[in-house]
């Protein structure tokens, strides 16, 4: 599942593959974005599969242990939430088998892009970030991430660098691609300078076109390259930490599981599935035994 400032989007994940199972199914999120009317809307995208097991999310926010902590582009309602326990009550709880375990959605793409796409045996310094509604960041350090960055509320010019960087910047302003991209150029040159990175990592469903505006962004030392996902790395992602919360059942030496959750019983309690979050996003590409 991934929560968006927009849509709500989901799909089963083959973990063998680094992608979808089946089609995405998408519906769009309510205003207000509140707790209990996001948490139907999860509840119906899981439902259009006839899901049975164990349910990875994204939130556009800082999430710790479940709890999210942050709410720039949705209802305040969820700052202080254990939204881990409300989105596994809203689908029947622990004894439906469908737990839900929660993290930042431009953490779970990075994961996602760091195991299977454009950050695939990188290392040093590598910076995704998704331009969407807001602008979501993953920074990872020889293949570690460092949670919960949030680079997108960086001041830029007096502006929060999403307010004028983002995809819903350039559809709100009418922004020609040129402009918009001379927008993230300096948004990139700004954090460039606060972290030196070797690689940027484009992603977001903009970078579907990313011909369009990447060619002309000038003068960033670093790497610029598109998330080879695209806008599927945050589902990958989110399978990977659901994956991960399975008590007792780490991949294969090879990676090759198949698709998270089937047939399978989940970790006991959403603790268990923080602590599972935790050793994802401390591991290389976001898995427990990934120092192989």
């Amino acid at each position: 599942m991934d929560i968006g400032g927009s849509g709500i989007k989901g799909a089963p994940v083959d973990l063998a593959r680094g992608d979808l199972a089946e089609e995405r199914y998408k519906v769009l999120t309510p205003h207000p974005a509140t707790p209990e009317a996001v948490a139907d809307c999860v509840k119906a995208v899981v439902d259009h599969f006839g899901w049975t097991g164990p349910v990875g999310a994204t939130f556009p926010g800082v999430v710790t242990d479940g709890t999210t902590r942050t709410a720039a582009n949705v209802d305040q309602g969820w700052i202080g939430l254990d939204a881990d326990a409300l989105l596994t009550g809203r689908l029947g709880g622990e004894s439906a088998g469908r737990p839900v375990t929660l993290l930042n959605d431009a953490d779970a793409a990075g994961l996602a892009e760091m195991r299977y796409g454009a950050g695939r045996d990188r290392s040093g310094t590598v910076i995704v970030l998704t331009l969407g509604t807001g602008i979501g960041s993953a920074v990872f350090i020889d293949g570690r991430l460092v949670p919960n960055t949030e680079l997108g509320h960086l001041e830029l010019h007096g502006h929060d660098a999403e307010k004028r960087a983002s995809t819903k910047a350039k559809e709100d302003e009418g922004l020609n691609w040129q402009h918009w991209a001379h927008r993230v150029q300096k948004y990139l040159a700004h954090v460039e300078m606060l972290f030196s990175p070797e690689l940027f990592v484009i992603g977001g469903g903009v970078s579907r076109k990313a011909e369009k505006f990447l060619p002309l962004i000038e003068g960033i030392r670093a790497e610029i390259v598109p998330a080879q996902l695209q806008n599927n790395a945050g589902i990958v992602g989110a399978a990977m930490a659901a994956h991960a919360a399975r008590a007792g059942e780490p991949p294969a030496a090879d990676g090759s599981r198949a698709a998270a959750g089937a047939g399978r019983q989940p970790a006991t309690a959403a603790g268990s599935a923080a602590r599972a979050v935790r050793s994802a996003v401390d591991s290389p590409v976001g898995w427990p035994d990934a120092g192989r």
